[in-house]
């Protein structure tokens, strides 16, 4: 006869029995299957239950680590080293290289000097940790180095003060000059420049160029034209690649570059200014037929021709309602937003 398993208890709630079993069995195979986010709450049910077991335990601190949750990787193969569970020196190779994700070297060199001073490390194991000590005394000493020249640079660091400076030659030269810099010390008052209204448009595209060619990837709020919006600079197009502005030139170079190369050249210069200061918005209307219809008719007008509203929309497939909204936006930022430079 089979014998009766004990009856486990916890705060008053009695468990099946085998449920300890059943439940770390499911969150292996979630993590054999490499479903880690899966196995993390079952393995953890399994825990409570028996809280000692090898396998359950090792299971949990490498479904934390494939998913990314180091700290509490770190947390419970410390425990389980001081607890003495498992394999003690496969045990403290899961720790270092959950420490080593942790870029936490000065923990690393003070566990393996420990064992070396406790000479307790197996011949053949022994140059296995010396290597992995030599790498994390250099990364702690690099680490150690890069924070103090942090520390003498942000003390050094004069504020940008932007948003204090009315001449926009000013502000272009003050971004400019930060083009070969880290500019990360900067980023707060950058982003507040450019989730200020007071913050010029064309300068606000300048210093989005410049985050996107630093890869700072977060998102940040912009304002342009009483419209705020979120973007990841690292994630935005460039900005003489933007698909709408491709659109609309290609648009242009099939009605007018072959007929009239001038007004084709004005036109395009003006559609370069319009949608750098507009970057990364893309404003109403959404048609790009409409936009370079508007650009063809300003052109056409700052060069003296004579104008058909009606003709022009025709000739790119737009309503004249729509070529007009683009043509008063664009008279507008042509007046208001773009720098006298």
């Amino acid at each position: 006869m089979k014998k009766r398993e004990q009856v486990k208890r916890k705060d008053n709630i009695i468990f099946f029995p085998g449920l300890d079993k059943r439940l770390a069995d499911k969150g292996l195979e979630s993590l054999e299957k490499k479903k880690f986010h899966e196995a993390i709450p079952l393995l953890e049910e399994a825990r409570e239950l028996d809280p000692d077991n090898e396998n359950i335990l090792i299971g949990l601190v490498l479904a934390y680590f494939e998913a990314g949750t180091f700290k509490k990787a770190k947390v419970l193969a410390n425990e389980m080293l001081l607890k003495g569970i498992g394999d003690y020196f496969q045990m403290v190779d899961l720790y270092l290289t959950v420490l080593i994700q942790l870029h936490e070297y000065r923990e690393i060199v003070t566990t393996i000097e420990a064992l070396l001073d406790e000479r307790e490390i197996p011949p053949e194991k022994h140059d296995h940790f010396l290597t992995i000590l030599q790498f994390s005394r250099r990364m702690a000493e690099g680490h150690d180095r890069q924070e103090g020249e942090q520390e003498e640079a942000d003390l050094e660091i004069p504020a940008l003060n932007l948003l204090s400076i009315d001449n926009i030659n000013e502000q272009m030269l003050i971004i400019a000059n930060l083009a070969d810099k880290n500019i990360r010390p900067y980023l707060d008052e950058m982003t507040d420049y450019l989730k200020s209204e007071a913050g010029h448009p064309f300068i606000k595209t300048i210093v989005l160029n410049l985050l996107k060619e630093q890869e700072i990837d977060r998102e940040i709020n912009v304002e342009k034209f009483a419209i705020v919006n979120q973007f990841s600079p690292l994630q935005l197009p460039d900005v003489r690649e933007q698909p709408k502005m491709l659109e609309v030139k290609a648009l242009l170079a099939k009605q007018v570059e072959s007929k009239n190369p001038g007004l084709y050249e004005n036109a395009i210069n003006m559609v370069d200014r319009i949608f750098f200061i507009c970057y990364p918005f893309e404003l109403e209307p959404n048609s790009s037929e409409a936009w370079a219809a508007a650009f063809d008719m300003l052109a056409q007008e700052y060069l003296g021709m004579d104008t058909k509203i009606g003709e022009i929309a025709r000739a790119y497939g737009t309503e004249a309602s729509e070529l007009e909204i683009a043509r008063e936006r664009i008279e507008t930022i042509e007046k208001i937003s773009y720098p006298n430079i």
